[in-house]
């Protein structure tokens, strides 16, 4: 990334991000989707407490992006002078849209963690009984709020490298539906794996069956996705179907194989679907989940920017 700040200046010159770039990618993705399967179950039941769900998918949402900003940051190439991206913007970069909206995200994570462990935290230190009596009647307009950005989040991870106009692979309108789809499915198994295993909740409870209902279908809408930009590169420019071998051909048609879709589908589907009632299979499938999410980053990542204009 470029430590000048410029925000447009790479999007369309030999830009090289590497596996931070991914590994922020994935934990923006999951951040988002932990949200937004957490909110969304909330008022699907219509629960009047927090779950254990709730409490693992608002921890990990803001543990983990701020583990990606921490990703981001490292990439620059004047790390010190992140600073200035906070205050300089420039509407018309999907990069400076993305900080302002991880600006307004990042609060709005950390609020779902007061929510989610305000009985704990009143009970810690009487501070909170306060912070909370202010907080508990904003509760629907600031998760309402929170649902918003974090879908938008996960599809900025999508659009930010979608506008690298010299990558056939990057440069698709299917890349943020993708990123939305993948990042619900990270968020979905890597807060279900913290809820069994941090806060104690039965694989097969209600809250767990149900997203585990989800997800199945979430992870077909990947695959159709998937499926979807290989078959427009097929069917575009020489370019495009320059940048197609990567799913048939080479070093990155294997990661792709063995990783995305052995790691990632395959061992998921089979894991939690077939074999879903050992707990075994739960933790597995769940941990193969986020990894797949992590290899369909680092794939997208590095092939997209090998085959290029």
């Amino acid at each position: 990334m470029d430590g000048a700040l410029n925000f447009t200046a790479t999007f369309s010159h030999g830009v090289e991000w590497g596996w931070p770039i991914a590994v922020y990618l994935l934990l923006a993705g999951m951040s988002g989707g932990a949200l937004i399967a957490a909110i969304l179950l909330k008022r699907y039941k219509r629960q009047e407490s927090f779950s254990p769900f709730f409490k693992a998918a608002s921890l990990l949402a803001f543990v983990s992006i701020m583990l990606g900003m921490v990703c981001l940051i490292a990439d620059l190439e004047k790390p010190l002078l992140f600073w200035k991206i906070l205050i300089n913007y420039n509407f018309t970069s999907v990069m400076s849209i993305g900080v302002a909206g991880l600006c307004v995200f990042i609060p709005l994570s950390f609020l779902m963690c007061l929510y989610a462990f305000g009985a704990e935290l009143k009970s810690f230190c009487g501070f909170f009984d306060g912070v909370m009596k202010i907080l508990s009647p904003l509760y629907p307009l600031l998760s309402a709020l929170c649902l918003l950005f974090a879908v938008i989040i996960c599809a900025y991870t999508g659009f930010l490298i979608s506008v690298l106009i010299r990558f056939p692979l990057l440069n698709t309108a299917v890349l943020p539906a993708l990123f939305i789809a993948s990042g619900l499915s990270a968020g979905i198994s890597g807060s279900s794996l913290i809820a069994a295993l941090f806060f104690k909740e039965d694989p097969h409870s209600s809250d767990l069956g149900s997203l585990h209902g989800v997800e199945f279908y979430v992870l077909c809408t990947e695959i159709l996705l998937i499926l979807m930009l290989f078959v427009s590169l097929l069917l575009g420019s020489s370019y495009q179907q320059g940048a197609a071998v990567a799913f048939y051909s080479g070093v990155w048609a294997k990661f792709f194989w063995l990783g995305v879709v052995l790691v990632g589908f395959v061992l998921p589907l089979v894991l939690n679907f077939a074999l879903g009632k050992m707990k075994f299979s739960f933790y597995l499938g769940s941990f193969a989940a986020v990894v797949g999410v992590l290899l369909l980053r680092v794939f997208i990542l590095y092939a997209g920017q090998t085959y290029s204009i």
